[in-house]
């Protein structure tokens, strides 16, 4: 299963019409759930969220601008080896008060799109078609270019 944990609610329409389109594309490949956090006035009640949704035999994956960058195709290969290795994969988008020392703590790696800040909803969307364009690649499928 791939699990995305993000801290904060979708407002605008064109995000959620974005996240729920790549979601059920996902679908078609491989179980997904979606779990919205509310996002809290400290990191320390943010983080005691977390923990709550977190499963010890997942992978978890930190999205961090000081993570690790992959192309597509090397993000494609790391799934596909990750899934060989474990079966749930937790992604983990904190709010803008950034990700706790204990969560950073309990992941597995941390991963980096950009050096650039994105807004969060913004970034689930993108998150979730770099997922997409992994089965898309795993699977020989067009799609990637």
């Amino acid at each position: 299963m791939i699990k995305i944990i993000c801290v904060g609610k979708i407002k605008e329409n064109y995000l959620k019409d974005l996240i729920d389109d790549y979601k059920k594309r996902i679908q078609k490949y491989h179980k997904l759930e979606i779990i919205e956090l509310k996002d809290e006035d400290t990191l320390e009640k943010e983080t005691l969220s977390i923990v709550k949704v977190l499963n010890p035999k997942d992978y978890i994956i930190t999205l961090e601008i000081e993570g690790k960058k992959y192309t597509s195709e090397q993000f494609a290969k790391h799934i596909d080896e990750l899934f060989v290795k474990t079966s749930n994969i937790t992604f983990i988008i904190g709010s803008s008060l950034g990700i706790s020392k204990s969560i950073k703590q309990k992941k597995n790696e941390s991963l980096s799109f950009s050096d650039f800040t994105f807004p969060h909803g913004l970034f689930r969307g993108i998150l979730l078609e770099q997922i997409y364009r992994s089965f898309k690649i795993n699977n020989h499928e067009i799609y990637h270019k």
